[in-house]
């Protein structure tokens, strides 16, 4: 089975932990580099909670440190969706594996122009490691494939009432990408929000009854609790828990699980009110060129077949 080389740029975070999962699980994805942004927390967990993965999960495969902050904006983190540690109310052994002794944007950098076939880079924090790397080596577009990236929305948001927080971490690193001339696969939540898991779907991840198994179902039943606090609660989290992240990568192993149109999308700034709100030209007032394939839907209950399944493959080798 040929393998879809990529790099994941992530910030651990219990939803990225689930698409850390079936990426490094996956055989369809052969993951070459982790670097790791600020944004669910601040850089040094993060860093440290993708190196646990990593080692937890046996894997030999190189992460490397980000940027502290974002480009321009302040730092915001969302500690209380995801506990102090970005684990909830679970412990990770201490990772036995070493960090990379580069900067993301070195590795990425070096990953990219040595590739014999272009990378696919996926994503599931803010863009801020990305952007950075688009604008210092733009040399490097025309062997990066496509960026899968989960952010942004083109209906309501997640942390004001039009932006999604990883793009509204860092609106001018998304703002970097979109413009990039890269093609952008938006994971937006407009359809992550469909992405979610039962009450029973989650016994039945329970009931594999495995060390990895009893960790997932208590890292999402911890997001999920956590989430119920959210103003958003009332439409999108009633006795469900959302796997927004996984749909990164599950685009990458099978983009016929979603569908989605070819927008113009372009990130405000500015704005005091709707920084980091993407705006996504639906009815193409503005004449621009689409720059992004923006998912709209999901298959359900094929996603989280492919979630478990993970989760089961994982035990089974």
């Amino acid at each position: 089975m040929a393998q879809t080389p990529v790099i994941i740029d992530t910030d651990p975070g219990i939803d990225d932990f689930m698409m850390l999962l079936v990426a490094l699980i996956h055989e369809k994805l052969d993951v070459q580099l982790i670097t790791t942004a600020p944004g669910n927390l601040e850089q040094n967990q993060t860093y440290e909670n993708a190196l646990k993965m990593v080692s937890y999960l046996g894997k030999e495969i190189e992460v490397a440190r980000g940027l502290n902050k974002p480009i321009f904006k302040s730092l915001e983190t969302a500690p209380d969706f995801h506990g102090e540690t970005g684990t909830g109310n679970v412990v990770f052994p201490k990772s036995n594996f070493p960090g990379s002794i580069r900067t993301a944007i070195s590795a990425m950098y070096d990953v990219i122009s040595k590739s014999d076939v272009p990378i696919t880079i996926v994503t599931s924090g803010p863009l801020t490691n990305v952007g950075l790397l688009l604008s210092t080596h733009p040399e490097l577009k025309s062997n990066i494939k496509r960026i899968s990236m989960m952010g942004g929305a083109v209906m309501g948001g997640n942390v004001i009432p039009t932006a999604e927080f990883n793009i509204y971490a860092d609106p001018d690193a998304a703002e970097l990408v979109f413009r990039s001339g890269v093609p952008v696969i938006m994971s937006g939540l407009d359809a992550t929000r469909q992405a979610f898991l039962t009450e029973p779907e989650l016994e039945n991840i329970r009931a594999i009854n495995s060390d990895l198994s009893d960790k997932v179902y208590r890292m999402l039943k911890f997001y999920q609790e956590a989430s119920m606090g959210s103003p958003f609660n009332v439409t999108y989290f009633e006795d469900v828990v959302r796997l927004h992240d996984v749909c990164a990568a599950a685009y990458i192993i099978d983009p016929s699980l979603f569908s989605g149109n070819f927008y113009y999308v372009t990130v405000e700034r500015n704005s005091p009110l709707t920084a980091g709100t993407t705006f996504v030209d639906y009815l193409d007032t503005l004449g621009r060129q689409p720059n992004a394939y923006v998912l709209h839907d999901v298959d359900r209950e094929r996603l989280v077949d492919l979630f478990i399944d993970s989760i089961r493959s994982y035990e089974l080798a």
